[in-house]
């Protein structure tokens, strides 16, 4: 494989997305840290199983996308590699359910620590990571995907990993801290989708940024991030009270992204898109690093 093959199937993973997948799982380990019990390789499985199903599903939006007519050379995002020739198709869908099958078997390896109730979940992820841009329904094509985000990187990530780490029921604290991780997660969609609006309208692909005006969008960015931060207060409030500095530091950060949302324009919100995702990131990483310290 030559430079320029590995650099496409890296640009494929879009690594600015995957501190999305991943922080869903490192926000449920940093409340098990914090509720006084963690089982450590359940903690790393969900971690490589959020890693395999971010990958898979990037793949696999390329790739449907690609048959779908969605996408044209030269687009405002990231070069898709599948629609510029750099890699087949073929070795594109490969390698999404390649991902995907690598996905389900590291789930499996969670059957002993949580029970057979786990396969239901797995099938369920696995349906979504296809559906959400594959299927009768597309979710990434009919306004859906940052609903979509909610649940798979929000919700079921945070109180699936939680329950399997410290072996707990999930509580208010931990359901509040799902649904704020989702909402953070779902501005990284409605950067990425507000970036190719032009693009989606014009091949019929519908998105919230192709329904609504840049105000609204931007409403939707600056309060989805405040509320996000704000749903984890509970977590930080059991910890001890200068570690409020840190979900404080990222709403500012938050509100500085938005300013740079207003600005921003074409390329311009690749960054954005990765600030957006790396503060989701920031805000776990700070909530496990805190509740290591206690």
């Amino acid at each position: 494989m030559n430079r320029s093959s590995i650099s496409a199937w890296v640009e494929a993973m879009r690594l600015r997305t995957l501190p999305v997948g991943m922080a869903g799982v490192v926000t449920a380990i940093a409340l098990a840290v914090s509720s006084g019990t963690v089982a450590m390789v359940p903690a790393i499985l969900c971690l490589l199983f959020a890693l395999l199903a971010q990958i898979a599903s990037n793949f696999g939006n390329e790739y449907f996308d690609y048959r779908a007519g969605l996408d044209a050379p030269g687009r405002v995002g990231p070069r898709r590699g599948v629609t510029e020739g750099d890699i087949s198709p073929r070795a594109m869908c490969v390698a999404t359910f390649a991902t995907l099958a690598a996905a389900c078997a590291v789930g499996l390896s969670l059957i002993p620590y949580g029970g057979w109730w786990l396969i239901v979940v797995g099938l369920f992820v696995a349906v979504g990571v296809v559906a959400y841009s594959a299927g009768p329904y597309p979710l990434s094509r009919h306004a859906l995907g940052e609903v979509a985000v909610v649940v798979f990187f929000g919700l079921i990530p945070v109180c699936v990993t939680y329950m399997l780490v410290s072996m707990r029921p999930v509580d208010t604290t931990v359901a509040c801290a799902a649904i704020g991780m989702g909402l953070m997660g779902a501005n990284v969609i409605l950067v990425n989708n507000f970036r190719d609006r032009r693009d989606d309208s014009a091949v019929g692909k519908v998105t919230i940024a192709t329904l609504w005006p840049r105000p609204v969008i931007m409403l939707l960015y600056l309060f989805g991030g405040l509320g996000g931060i704000a749903l984890t207060l509970p977590a930080w409030l059991e910890l001890q009270w200068w570690w409020l500095m840190v979900p404080c530091a990222a709403m500012i950060d938050h509100i500085a992204n938005w300013v740079a949302f207003g600005e921003a324009r074409g390329r311009g919100f690749n960054p954005l898109l990765g600030r957006t995702s790396l503060l989701m990131a920031a805000v776990a990483l700070g909530l496990l690093i805190a509740s290591l310290c206690v």
